[in-house]
């Protein structure tokens, strides 16, 4: 199933963001089938619950992608999967979301402290402070970030905190490092969450992958730009079919 790519959404704001993302790759090729799988909606911030889930869910032998979170689990799936998967592609998604001294160029542990506090004491609240963040560095912040608000689903803040916790804990790195099918990270130069220097250390830590940096752009580039993210994919996609 090489013409089917599997898409998994970020934390808290649903399937909605990627939706203009998957219409622009399937107008580049009607041949590629594209589907977005909401994440699983647990109570456990437990990798291998998620993993479990997901693995469940999605046909095997696909291409796995994901935005922000959901990249972190498609890349997780993908080294579980090995060859039974086609190939894992990430957007704005950091191999770690909190910085530590190993991988600096991450969210500071402070900053994602007090998310983690702020969302346990005001869910909606804080989802619009994530929403703010991701729209950060585009070109009308509070119009993408009404976007990515409006499209939201009603998630139960349990469901909330255990996302929030697994991102905490998330290190994917072992995992891309261990994965041997073709992988593309796509980085936004702007944005608010995930810093573009990710990209560098990423490259430093796995030369041999595709990288791609979309300089004027926000976390939320796949909704602020998604022609531009799909053009991205479909060049990674038909240089893996010409190999």
């Amino acid at each position: 199933m090489r013409d089917r790519l599997v898409l998994l959404p970020g934390w808290g704001l649903g399937v909605s963001p990627m939706e203009p993302l998957a219409a622009a790759l399937r107008g580049l090729d009607e041949h590629l089938h594209v589907e977005i799988e909401p994440l699983p909606q647990l109570d456990s911030g437990d990798l291998e619950d998620w993993l479990d889930e997901l693995d469940e869910r999605i046909p095997q032998e696909v291409w796995l992608g994901g935005w922000s979170l959901g990249g972190m689990l498609a890349s997780e799936l993908a080294a579980r999967r090995g060859e039974q998967c086609c190939g894992v592609l990430t957007l704005a998604s950091n191999p770690c979301f909190v910085a530590d001294e190993q991988w600096p160029s991450a969210m500071a542990g402070e900053t994602f402290d007090a998310f983690l506090a702020g969302c346990n004491a005001d869910p909606r609240t804080t989802l619009k402070r994530f929403a703010l963040l991701c729209a950060q560095g585009s070109a009308d912040p509070r119009g993408l970030s009404r976007l990515l608000l409006g499209g939201a689903p009603a998630t139960a803040p349990t469901v909330l905190m255990a996302g929030l916790e697994l991102l905490a804990q998330l290190d994917t790195r072992p995992a891309l490092q261990r994965f041997r099918g073709p992988q593309f990270h796509l980085f936004a130069g702007q944005d608010g969450l995930v810093p573009a220097e990710a990209a560098g250390a990423l490259f430093t830590l796995l030369p041999d992958i595709e990288m791609g940096l979309i300089e004027q752009a926000s976390h939320a580039f796949l909704l602020e730009d998604p022609h531009g993210v799909a053009g991205a994919i479909q060049a990674f996609l038909r240089e893996c079919d010409d190999d």
